[in-house]
């Protein structure tokens, strides 16, 4: 048996909820610090959480080169390394918390030969044992632990591991464990050195179940990680469809809304109800709601270019003092709120990623206040949304650092303007039609944050992503041909984003990040954090 056999040869499917809205988070970028915190969890459960040493090591040619203490990567690693939810309040103090809890966490830049930009090698020791980790951020908070002690895996936070060290037979041990147990896959795999059995399940592994197989193989070590993900992957696993095509067709007998072919999707997706699917997307419109509440009322935080500012827009607003923009007013309140809340590291959902966390659940949440319209229609919208969310996710990527901020913001606006569609209560083509044409207004916009902060130009860019979707969604009502189909505009992208240089892929080395004011302000702002960040070595 070869660690090969028993991988899935199934299409991967997204889920709404873990790709395309979500996670729920603190930081400046998902991609950045929900992505690491994630990662630090799964290397804290490999060392049995106890761990005395890190070595954090990024390739000099990928992103986080350049961005990764910036835009949080440091920071969501050492609060995943502590075990700490992405929502924690102590997120911002985790390096210095990690470093008052004994634990030495040191940085390198360095030739790793990384063919993703937003590749983590992480080496970790305690006074007993060392495992070394190679994990890559994939975007939108999502990851994959790509190998492990010199052995190639694939864990992407959605299953219950239990990893079985054995200093021989582990490839019968993995035999008899396969016959044994009733498990979604059983692994081996040859390291450097070493050898383990990988258990994927839907709860760990029962340890009483290995007493029953041959005791020669010399079981000596098991390690538990648990799911940092929402929605959990399973053996078996398939969906009614995957692409907005296998929609289509899915759907002609059916002539259902976008938003309830979403609950089709998602409730066969995730195994859950279509309740329970209502219920998850309800719990996620009430925390948007609070972040723009909380956002107009004002937020505070030293570390960043813009203040708050959404308070004013509303106040000139109300006064009649803007121009009349109908309901995009107030989306541009609810989105301007939103990206205040996620620079002054508050809660935030990122939909479809936090450095586009105002465009899409700012235009949804905004246009149905304007709209009076109730709870469940905003819920309904999102969900919408999501669907468009699940065939970007498994036709391109919501990565910058991989295709451009057309990938966030422009993904967003597509999910914006399928959204604004379902409002307005138009057809599920309609919907389709509006995601078509919004996303090919954005093909080619690049992502060069000022200051290596994911906010200027993001929160116009947020802005211009709603704006998009409100004028595709009306030219979609109105019967506009969108001609190129969805699914081909999703690949356009993809494609689009890679021949994109990498200086204008979220490294800070093109575009607005190199002007003369950009680095002034960039230059400011380091002096705050360079007293952050006193024994960290880049």
């Amino acid at each position: 048996m070869n660690e090969q056999d028993d991988r899935t040869t199934a299409r991967d499917y997204p889920s709404i909820f873990n790709e395309a809205i979500g996670p729920v988070m603190r930081g400046p970028s998902s991609s950045h610090c929900a992505a690491a915190l994630r990662i630090g969890r799964l290397a804290r459960d490999l060392m049995d959480g106890d761990l005395r040493e890190v070595l954090v090591e990024f390739d000099t040619t990928g992103s986080l080169a350049t961005t990764h203490e910036s835009q949080g990567s440091d920071m969501g690693l050492c609060g995943g390394l502590l075990g700490w939810e992405a929502t924690d309040e102590r997120l911002v103090t985790s390096i210095q918390i990690i470093r008052g809890a004994g634990i030495v966490v040191e940085t390198r830049v360095t030739d790793l030969g990384a063919t993703h930009p937003n590749t983590y090698r992480l080496t970790l020791k305690n006074a007993t044992e060392m495992h070394r980790v190679t994990a890559i951020s994939t975007g939108g908070g999502m990851i994959e632990i790509v190998e492990i002690d010199g052995a190639r895996v694939s864990m992407r936070g959605d299953y219950y591991e239990t990893l079985v060290y054995t200093d021989t037979g582990g490839d019968q041990l993995a035999r008899a464990l396969k016959e044994l147990a009733d498990v979604d896959a059983v692994l081996f795999h040859q390291g450097t050195g070493i050898q383990f059995i990988e258990i994927k399940a839907q709860r760990h592994f029962a340890q009483d179940l290995l007493l029953q197989v041959e005791p020669e193989c010399g079981v000596h070590q098991i390690r538990r990680l648990s799911p940092v993900l929402p929605v959990l992957s399973r053996k078996d696993l398939s969906v009614p469809f995957i692409t907005c095509a296998e929609m289509v067709a899915y759907n002609a007998d059916k002539e259902l809304d976008l938003w309830a072919l979403a609950l089709h999707y998602e409730s066969a997706r995730g195994n859950l109800s279509h309740e329970q699917v209502l219920h998850k997307m309800q719990d996620l419109v009430r925390i948007i709601q609070s972040s723009i509440q909380q956002g107009i009322e004002g937020t505070e935080y030293a570390d960043r270019i813009l203040g708050a500012q959404s308070g004013a827009f509303k106040t000139e607003m109300a006064g009649g003092r803007l121009l009349d923009g109908g309901i995009l007013n107030q989306m541009i309140l609810s989105i301007t709120a939103l990206m205040e809340v996620k620079s002054a590291m508050g809660v935030i959902v990122a939909a479809p990623t936090a450095g586009a966390c105002g465009g899409l659940p700012g235009a949804c949440i905004g246009a149905a206040s304007a709209m009076g319209l109730s709870p469940e229609e905003m819920v309904r919208a999102m969900l919408a949304a999501g669907l468009i969310g699940v065939f970007v996710a498994a036709g391109a990527t919501f990565a910058a650092e991989v295709a451009g901020c057309q990938a966030e913001c422009g993904a967003g606006s597509a999910m914006s303007a399928a959204a604004l569609v379902t409002l307005a209560h138009g057809t599920t083509e309609q919907a389709v039609s509006a995601a078509s044409m919004a996303l090919q207004n954005v093909l080619g916009l690049i992502c060069d944050p000022v200051a290596n902060r994911v906010e200027v130009p993001c929160l116009g860019r947020n802005v211009m992503a709603a704006s998009n979707a409100l004028a595709c969604a009306n030219m979609a009502l109105a019967g506009f041909d969108a001609v190129i189909p969805l699914d081909e505009v999703i690949e356009t992208m993809l494609r689009v984003g890679k021949s994109l240089p990498c200086e204008l892929r979220c490294t800070a080395l093109g575009g607005l990040s190199i002007t003369k004011t950009s680095k002034e302000i960039e230059k400011r702002l380091s002096r705050h954090t360079a007293k952050e960040a006193v024994e960290w070595n880049c």
